[in-house]
């Protein structure tokens, strides 16, 4: 059997309206981390408890993108050509997020809608270490200039402080869309059905009770949609965990918390510690002085979570 051509990304061209508006946004998502600020501080998190920060607040952290991207209008529009539209969040309907013009503001010569973005959080030091959010908008919901967006973040001191951001992943939507189906058709190993159903009538910023979504003909690991799983991200991902925490990759800290989960004893846990000043200073001496200063602070906060880990 012949396999199809695999799609091809088709982004706006330049002599498109939307192209500059699509080129203006882009740029402000990689400049995101530079901006992006948060009054969000925390505290107090237990060992066993660092994978689950995601799910507490990975919507937060998203309405905190959005805000952001507002701040950013002179990256976004520089000749404020688009004064009346924002960024507006849409939960639980495609996409997250509409560059959109306020209602108010009426211009016949102006679209509503200029792009949307689906728009999801990933927490580094999640214990899936890949994003596990699934994808199953069908291609014809997404419209040329329509944009994936996965933002890493971690807390600012490992295991305390406030959310920071890292460069994110952008993909067209509608390329993202088409790559899941091909993935799931012609990739992956399967001896079951390959077929995917997919909703009629379907055009981009569907409203929230449309049928949008397209669904295999059978999946008995429900793993349809599951993003990261299709590879599409895999360079990415390899790059956004060497990210230095305090001085760590992120890899390595997140090899570290899971000892938590899995009930390891003290003397293991003390021994992925001397690892972790290791890659730092390149020995296991305790008594090594020139420890960096932030990452005695992290031991320091990783001591307190053996403390509280003892008494729980």
């Amino acid at each position: 059997m012949t396999i199809p051509v695999e799609p091809k990304r088709n982004p706006p061209r330049r002599n498109e309206a939307i192209y500059k508006v699509y080129e203006g946004v882009r740029e402000a998502l990689f400049a995101l981390p530079t901006y992006f600020r948060s009054d969000t501080s925390i505290e107090g998190i237990l060992a066993t408890d660092i994978f689950t920060l995601n799910a507490a607040f990975g919507a937060t952290i998203e309405d905190q993108v959005v805000s952001t991207l507002n701040r950013m209008r002179e990256v976004w529009d520089p000749n404020e050509k688009f004064m009346y539209h924002r960024f507006v969040r849409q939960p639980q309907t495609f996409p997250d997020v509409l560059l959109k013009r306020d209602i108010s503001k009426t211009d016949e010569h102006e679209s509503e809608i200029l792009l949307g973005i689906e728009l999801k959080s990933w927490y580094l030091l999640a214990k899936e270490a890949e994003p596990s959010f699934r994808f199953q908008v069908t291609p014809a919901a997404c419209a040329k200039q329509d944009l994936i967006v996965v933002i890493p973040w971690a807390l600012n001191n490992v295991i305390s402080g406030y959310p920071k951001i890292f460069p994110p992943y952008v993909e067209l939507a509608k390329y993202a869309a088409e790559y899941r189906n091909y993935w799931w058709k012609h990739i992956r190993k399967t001896k079951s059905s390959i077929e995917i159903m997919s909703p009629q009538n379907v055009s981009p910023y569907p409203q929230k009770s449309d049928k949008i979504s397209d669904k295999p003909v059978f999946d008995g690991g429900n793993n349809f949609g599951r993003f990261a799983r299709t590879g599409i991200m895999d360079s990415y991902l390899e790059i956004a965990k060497r990210e230095s925490l305090c001085g760590i990759g992120a890899e390595h800290w997140l090899s570290f918390f899971k000892i938590f989960q899995e009930e390891r004893d003290e003397e293991s846990i003390k021994a992925e510690l001397r690892k972790l000043r290791t890659l730092v200073t390149g020995t296991d001496r305790e008594d090594e002085s020139d420890l960096m200063d932030a990452l005695e602070k992290i031991l320091s906060g990783v001591d307190t979570l053996l403390d509280q880990n003892r008494t729980t």
